[in-house]
């Protein structure tokens, strides 16, 4: 798909940031171990961490460090895998935080909405009602003849 057929498919989306969210991330970034949990998954979830993990396996394996079976080396990505999957589920915490911080926000707009619509069908209900005396005496009216008196026969 080129690049102008992509940007017009995506161009009903709002590039403004969500007002609830933007609060979420500064509540969020006033911790400092949420700040340094942010950066570690964001550095885990990189291409940059791939490169790293390929150039310290080389090496280690490369310039003998341990001999084979590696147990050193197993010891220490076991560890980094448990600190790994740790970040992961405190990433995957903070994505169910923003999407319970949306949904509370979209919940209160659709409150918001039924009450709107609530005074809006209670005027058109209003708004049909003098409707209808207005009709009733329009009709009155003009069955009692120009001068309010009923026409002649």
């Amino acid at each position: 798909m080129d690049q102008s057929a992509f940007l017009g498919r995506i161009s009903h989306i709002s590039k403004e940031p969500n007002p609830a969210l933007l609060e979420h991330a500064q509540q969020r970034a006033e911790s400092v171990q949420n700040r340094v949990a942010d950066r570690i998954t964001a550095f885990s979830g990189s291409m940059w961490f791939v490169y790293v993990h390929i150039i310290w396996f080389s090496c280690w394996i490369g310039f003998g460090v341990e001999h084979y079976p590696y147990g050193l080396l197993t010891m220490i990505v076991s560890l980094e895998a448990i600190f790994l999957s740790t970040f992961v589920l405190i990433s995957q915490n903070r994505a169910d935080a923003k999407r319970r911080v949306i949904a509370d926000q979209q919940w209160q707009t659709v409150k918001e909405e039924d009450r709107q619509n609530e005074e809006l069908l209670n005027l058109s209900n209003e708004i049909l009602e003098l409707t209808k005396a207005i009709h009733a005496i329009t009709n009155a009216r003009s069955s009692a003849g120009p001068h309010g008196s009923p026409p002649a026969s």
